[in-house]
């Protein structure tokens, strides 16, 4: 792993993983990408919440009604239960699968962030591959909202919110001193004209990372928009990108349909960035 901790932390968003043309899970996705995953690798899976109301309108015929809080809670039970199955089902057998469900306050609190870290350490020592995603069906957003307010009155430095797993999978990467930071997508990257696939940006690298900053700024410029309701979409993949980029980790957007393998080795269209080394 030269002189990073992990290979890598992959991340893959909630619409990369559904079929829209008939709202049915995408079996080529969960197989393509679980097939590649292996010890080193951390893999951090929005979906739970998208998959639970599929899976529930596939039992019963129709969609649950009443409190929205409550509903989303309730898919994201469901939803949990679905993707580590799938995903079980089609990692390489000869590898355990963990299922690691965090919060905001796991990476605000030191010790509790230094022992999800061992936690992983000990996993890639294990033959074990972890599955993050944030704990939704226990997490109230109204709670939620007031402990971010009261850790930002507390605390002078950031505050880690993790209300999108773009910012999860970073503050993971960090957390592990990740060589690659891959965001898997329905796109191939970010594009200077959204929707348009010719003006892909493929390559963004500098010396320092003021300037690689600079630069990211203005491709945060090229995006709008989101692939459904309360996602942050590309700006923030950008954003959170930050982070990881200044200790040097590489950070590759790309889209889902690819293999993770190739993603990694460089063979396929997507966005790279990178500090120059």
């Amino acid at each position: 792993m030269s002189h990073f901790d992990f290979d890598a932390v992959v991340k893959i968003g909630s619409m990369a993983l559904i079929r829209r043309k008939d709202n049915d899970l995408d079996y080529n996705i969960f197989s393509r990408l679980a097939k590649d995953l292996r010890p080193g690798y951390i893999l951090v899976s929005s979906g739970a919440t998208e998959i639970g109301r599929i899976d529930y309108m596939k039992r019963n015929g129709n969609e649950l009604k009443g409190d929205m809080e409550e509903i989303k809670a309730d898919y994201a039970a469901q939803g949990q239960a679905v993707l580590m199955q799938l995903y079980r089902q089609f990692i390489d057998p000869r590898y355990s699968v963990r299922q690691v469900l965090v919060e905001h306050n796991h990476f605000n609190d030191h010790e509790k962030a230094e022992h999800i870290r061992k936690m992983f350490f000990r996993a890639a020592n294990q033959n074990a591959i972890p599955i993050v995603n944030y704990n939704d069906p226990v997490s109230n957003e109204e709670n939620r909202r007031l402990e971010i307010m009261a850790l930002r009155q507390e605390n002078a430095g950031e505050v880690v919110e993790c209300v999108d797993n773009d910012e999860t999978a970073a503050v993971v990467t960090q957390l592990v001193h990740a060589e690659k930071m891959v965001l898997l997508t329905s796109t191939e990257g970010i594009y200077r004209q959204p929707g348009d696939p010719s003006t892909l940006i493929e390559e963004v690298r500098a010396d320092t990372a003021e300037e690689l900053d600079a630069k990211i700024d203005e491709m945060m410029g090229y995006c709008e928009g989101a692939s459904r309701v309360g996602a942050a979409g590309a700006r923030a993949k950008l954003q959170f990108a930050k982070k990881p980029l200044e200790q040097g980790t590489m950070v590759l957007i790309a889209a889902a349909r690819h293999r993770l393998s190739d993603i990694l080795a460089g063979k396929v269209r997507c966005t790279c960035l990178q500090l120059n080394k």
